[in-house]
């Protein structure tokens, strides 16, 4: 598990956030989406895919590490009433 952390969070950290300067792209790309994507063209949303990546694997695991956090605690306490 250890393992698909560190590729999420290197992921992000470099792909995800790059280039750095003068604002990461990933951001730039998102912001535009959010203005309406006016001027987007297949090369853009492609290119949001591919920076967006890192990102969208680090949500899922969060999800999946939620998730399976509030089953085991909803099953300690089944077990607890028991």
């Amino acid at each position: 598990m250890k393992n698909k952390w560190f590729l999420a969070i290197a992921g992000v950290l470099t792909l995800g956030l790059a280039p750095f300067f003068p604002e990461p792209h990933f951001f730039g790309k998102v912001k535009w989406i959010l203005g309406g994507a006016d001027g987007m063209v297949a090369t853009d949303w492609f290119d949001f895919l591919m920076h967006g990546a890192p990102w969208f694997y680090l949500m899922y695991l969060i999800v999946i590490y939620a998730l399976n956090k509030l089953k085991s605690s909803s099953e300690e306490k089944t077990l607890q009433k028991k």
